[in-house]
């Protein structure tokens, strides 16, 4: 162990608790090819050491650990894999996002199970996190109206359930994998009223399409009540005050206020009523 905290370590461990080595370690020039071998040599055999070694009740990954077990590596990856083979199935996909909760005006599920009816019906995949509150409301619409319904869902402490409304499914540990999958197969991208969750992937996706690291997709935004606060916020602060974003990226999103308005929005901006 290093003195220095800040003096960087492999932070795989190997067979028999042995350091591997770190592609990033090499002390003269290497090219990109070796680089990646050397790469793909640590995960190898942490991907092989690890798939005997996960835990019947895993700890959470913490910050910045000293060392990463290499039975998490083979989890993310196993995560990874099993994810990218379900969501290969589906060709046509809308991933609907909201909380969990059954808090919202019964308005709300009512307006994602119709949402979802309706394009399921054109030939959507409807994906969800696969649990309660408006993620079983979109499954339901999808499910109801004879459609793929896929439930992506979170190992939680309260045991969150998967609903009854899927046709496929998969459990997640990791947030980051699940949100991945997510949005990887999607077309369009639906956000209902939510809390933390559903504004953390809101923000994120806003912020990978700002950035060009994955394709302007259509970004629907249901019930004006709820985020018109959320939009001014951005337009006054973010915008005007602080300058913390461009005029152009308040124009990657729709707000929309009812099924019908939120259904023509989706078939053209996909291009799918024109198909």
């Amino acid at each position: 162990m290093h003195d220095d905290p800040f003096v960087e370590e492999p932070i795989v461990d190997a067979p028999k608790g042995e350091a591997l080595a770190s592609p990033h370690e090499a002390r003269e020039v290497v090219t990109t090819q070796e680089r990646h071998h050397a790469m793909g040599t640590v995960l190898t055999s942490a991907i092989e050491e690890g798939k005997h070694q996960v835990p019947a009740e895993p700890a959470p990954l913490v910050s910045r650990p000293n060392q990463l077990e290499s039975w998490r590596i083979f989890k993310i990856m196993s995560e990874f894999v099993e994810g990218f083979d379900l969501i290969r199935k589906y060709a046509l996909a809308a991933s609907f996002f909201g909380s969990a909760r059954e808090t919202l005006d019964p308005s709300i599920y009512q307006a994602a199970t119709d949402l979802s009816g309706k394009l399921a019906k054109a030939g959507f995949a409807v994906i969800t996190g696969g649990s309660n509150g408006i993620m079983q409301a979109a499954n339901r619409g999808a499910y109801e109206a004879g459609g793929a319904s896929i439930g992506l869902n979170i190992r939680l402490s309260d045991n969150q359930p998967t609903n009854k409304f899927v046709t496929d499914q998969m459990m997640f540990d990791h947030f980051f994998v699940r949100k991945v999958m997510l949005t990887f197969a999607s077309e369009v991208y639906i956000y209902f009223p939510g809390g933390f969750g559903t504004l953390d992937e809101f923000t994120e996706i806003l912020t990978l399409v700002q950035t060009k690291k994955i394709r302007p997709i259509p970004i629907v935004l249901y019930s004006k009540a709820y985020w018109e606060p959320l939009m001014e916020f951005f337009t006054k602060h973010l915008l005007e005050k602080y300058h913390a974003i461009d005029q152009a990226d308040m124009s990657l999103f729709r707000v929309v206020d009812s099924v019908d308005e939120a259904y023509e929005y989706i078939m053209s901006a996909t291009g799918v009523g024109t198909r």
